[in-house]
């Protein structure tokens, strides 16, 4: 043990007698603090990381619920609005026959005992998401403290050159989705973004990997303004190829427990049309 004595004022500082004591300087103890510091810290965090979510993953350590909202304004118009910029907008909110299809899914949830031992809820800010969010709370009795609005993972899907189409060009885009999972809506030049079903894969897997290591053995409401975050989302917990995930299409309202060891119903396609070797990433 290193013993340090002060002497008088007057006395001067003799070097020790011991001969195998050394000094040691200030930089050398800086150093082996230092070293035992990163040594532990590493440790402890190898120890405690969880890391990106696997798809599909061998377990949740929470239960989910998938939402979409209701009907939006320019969706009652039949119109495409992808477009981020206006997301928070009074003109995306929740159309009158949307608000009375989230009061039912928010009904459904309540029935379902979603939030009985307390609930989170997250939405997109998306204007339409985040209204569906306020009902869901107000039914289930959730403070509004226990919604945590979701800044960029659970935008709606951005559909590139279609926006502002009827909603029926829809299709065009799942018919290029069913071919690979990489190709992307054509681009457009209105700050819409043109995303490919797995990049909105990633978005959703990011999602997935936070609310697995913030929470545990808690229950998360996800409320997303479109169907395929969601759609996606439930083919990647799965495994599903996710070229079919238009198969799992959600209406406006609806709402759907996730259950990973189960598909719902869906059109079995020609096997020379699907080949997969490694779902759900496949192109």
């Amino acid at each position: 043990m290193l013993t340090i004595t002060t002497a008088s004022a007057s006395a001067s500082i003799s070097p020790p007698t011991t001969p195998n004591l050394q000094l040691i300087n200030r930089r050398h103890l800086l150093l082996l603090t230092s070293l035992s510091l990163s040594s532990f810290s590493v440790s402890d965090s190898v120890a405690t990381a969880r890391g990106l979510l696997q798809m599909p993953p061998p377990r949740l350590t929470n239960r989910y619920f998938l939402v979409r909202a209701g009907e939006s304004q320019y969706e009652s118009l039949g119109i495409i609005n992808t477009n981020p910029v206006a997301k928070t907008s009074v003109d995306s909110g929740l159309s009158d026959k949307g608000k009375n299809q989230t009061l039912k899914s928010a009904l459904e949830l309540k029935a379902m005992g979603a939030c009985e031992r307390n609930c989170w809820i997250w939405p997109s800010i998306t204007q339409r998401a985040y209204q569906a969010a306020e009902i869901i709370a107000a039914v289930n009795g959730v403070s509004r403290s226990y919604i945590v609005p979701e800044y960029s993972f659970l935008d709606a899907r951005g559909l590139g050159a279609y926006e502002g189409k009827e909603l029926e060009a829809i299709s065009q885009v799942y018919e290029s989705d069913s071919i690979s999972s990489t190709i992307k809506p054509p681009p457009i030049d209105d700050g819409t973004p043109n995303e490919s079903v797995a990049d909105v894969f990633v978005r959703v897997t990011q999602l997935m990997s936070i609310l697995e290591t913030q929470y545990s053995e808690d229950t998360v409401i996800i409320v997303s303004p479109d169907s395929d975050n969601l759609t996606i989302l439930q083919a990647g917990l799965v495994g599903l190829d996710l070229r079919r995930h238009s198969e799992l299409s959600f209406g406006p309202g609806e709402v759907r427990y996730v259950d990973p060891s189960s598909i719902p119903t869906y059109k079995q396609p020609a096997s020379t049309v699907y080949k997969c070797l490694n779902p759900p990433n496949c192109n």
